[in-house]
């Protein structure tokens, strides 16, 4: 079976609490284990995965905006809004412009993973990205109540987003090479097929399995190189994708606006925000 191809099944995972139970099936492993690939490919429904995504990044939004309420003079209640909104738009809006150059250079190194199969599996990766960020959110609101520090408060939100996008990077790893293995390995030899055959097919037979089994191989290691050049891709372009769409702490010093005019880049930002907590 090519992976991909056919839709996940419904595992009765309707409504809001069950597309939770999906993702708490993702994250334990229960989904992307290799015998569950084999037999029914990632069995996750992209839009359940992405409603849950936008709700674990909307509350993340929540949390990194606090700061424009407890670290300023002044209160700005909007940037809580505007966080909550463009958290989730900078995972969508990565995945939308990253998506086909994955897709078309799974392809030409040989991966049979088709595109649905490839949208399904960097949702998944999204999820648990998410996921990862929610569960950080409260030690980031914590911060934003604790200190007054703009500074301390980018450079900390860089860290929260480096260590989920650690998590989700993992992920897409591990199983974007077993949905490769999954979709490019032939069936097991059956015992006793070969019983009626001449020593000479025989032998015809298994030398065709051991070069099966070395282009495999050289599938899965090429798609390997190719998806960890692609998340430097999409690390890159999702970095510069929020500095576009800041603020999302709040500059206690600037009004509140919803975006910032164009100027400089993510990893200047950074580094000035640095200097600025340091000096």
């Amino acid at each position: 079976m090519v992976l991909g191809e056919n839709g996940p099944k419904d595992s009765g995972r309707g409504g809001p609490l069950g597309w939770f139970r999906e993702l708490g099936q993702l994250l334990g492993g229960d989904l992307t284990a290799m015998s569950a690939i084999r037999r029914q490919g990632l069995d996750v429904s992209p839009w359940r995965l992405s409603a849950c995504s936008i709700v674990l990044a909307m509350f993340y939004g929540l949390c990194m905006g606090m700061f424009a309420l407890f670290g300023t003079k002044e209160p700005r209640p909007m940037q809580l809004v505007a966080s909550m909104v463009k958290v989730p738009l900078v995972f969508y809006l990565t995945l939308l412009v990253t998506l086909p150059s994955l897709y078309v250079f799974n392809a030409l190194v040989g991966s049979r993973l088709s595109l649905g199969g490839v949208v399904r599996l960097l949702v998944a990766s999204i999820a648990v990205n998410t996921a990862v960020l929610a569960s950080l959110g409260p030690i980031v609101a914590f911060f934003s109540v604790c200190t007054t520090s703009y500074p301390f408060m980018l450079v900390f939100n860089v860290a929260i987003f480096a260590v989920a996008g650690f998590f989700g990077v993992r992920f897409l790893l591990q199983t974007m090479q077993r949905m490769t293995l999954a979709s490019t390995t032939p069936p097991p030899a059956v015992p006793g097929e070969w019983e009626g055959d001449s020593e000479a097919e025989a032998a015809r037979t298994e030398t065709a399995r051991t070069g099966n089994a070395a282009r495999i191989q050289a599938v899965a290691t090429n798609v390997r190189m190719v998806v960890r050049l692609w998340i430097i891709v999409f690390g890159l372009v999702g970095a510069q994708m929020g500095w576009v769409l800041r603020p999302f702490v709040g500059n206690p010093n600037a009004p509140f606006t919803w975006f910032r005019p164009r100027e400089s880049n993510f990893f200047q930002a950074v580094m000035k925000a640095l200097s600025q907590l340091f000096s």
